[in-house]
């Protein structure tokens, strides 16, 4: 377990695809009982340790990932989300290069639960939830581009149902478009930045997670931290 921050009332990590945060009809280990395990090992704390889930990444999602350690931070947290008051910055490499450099997408957002799987529309419809994000392309190889996602909204799978309503499936992605999978089962999309106020004393939290150590990620990542549009990679 990959620890980015932590102090008395939070602490943040940075999970891995495969992960899940909190536990779920599959049974498997949660994140959340993981962490839980850390904090007890590391402090010796005797009896049961606090945990509360914030927020969720997908399972096949890796990235920064926010738990509160003590009630107060939790409702806090909680009321922080709700309001929008968090921002997040997601990493995506999709398989298509974005009609534009920047833009920013509404669509509309249903969500079909026996599926687990969500639709976007253009239009309003019945049932459906106003979704935006801005995105902006950082670099692009030969293949493959890598995207900067900015969520206004948080709808279930969002970046992966709206970026292939573009035409811009990420990769690895088969359920919204991809046509074939990641070695490890992921999709290549992170949560990859995040900037809050700390619930507590108030102050700047801004933390980045480290770009996944393959070489596709590195290039591309290389690429726009030198301001580099078009990469020589070949991948």
């Amino acid at each position: 377990m990959e620890v980015i921050y932590e102090d008395n009332h939070i602490i943040v990590v940075n999970k891995r695809p495969g992960e899940i945060v909190q536990g779920d009809k599959t049974g498997d280990k949660p994140l959340s009982e993981t962490v839980k395990e850390w904090i007890k090992e590391k402090y010796a704390k005797p009896g049961n340790v606090f945990l509360g889930v914030v927020h969720r990444l997908d399972r096949p999602v890796g990235g920064l990932v926010i738990f509160a350690k003590t009630s107060k931070a939790l409702t806090r947290l909680n009321e922080m989300f709700r309001k929008g008051e968090v921002d997040k910055t997601y990493w995506a490499i999709t398989r298509n290069r974005p009609p534009h450099d920047e833009d920013m997408l509404t669509h509309y957002i249903t969500t079909v639960e026996r599926t687990n799987k969500s639709y976007a529309s253009t239009t309003p419809k019945p049932d459906a939830k106003e979704s935006r994000l801005k995105y902006r392309l950082l670099a692009s190889g030969e293949r493959y581009h890598l995207v900067e996602v900015k969520l206004l909204t948080g709808r279930k799978h969002q970046i992966r149902v709206q970026m292939s309503s573009i035409g811009c499936p990420i990769r690895g992605d088969l359920k919204y478009g991809d046509n074939r999978s990641n070695a490890d089962g992921s999709i290549s999309l992170m949560a990859r930045h995040i900037t809050f106020t700390h619930p507590v004393s108030g102050k700047l939290i801004d933390l980045t997670a480290p770009v996944p150590d393959e070489r596709l990620w590195t290039e591309l990542a290389a690429a726009a931290q030198g301001n580099i549009k078009q990469t020589d990679t070949t991948l």
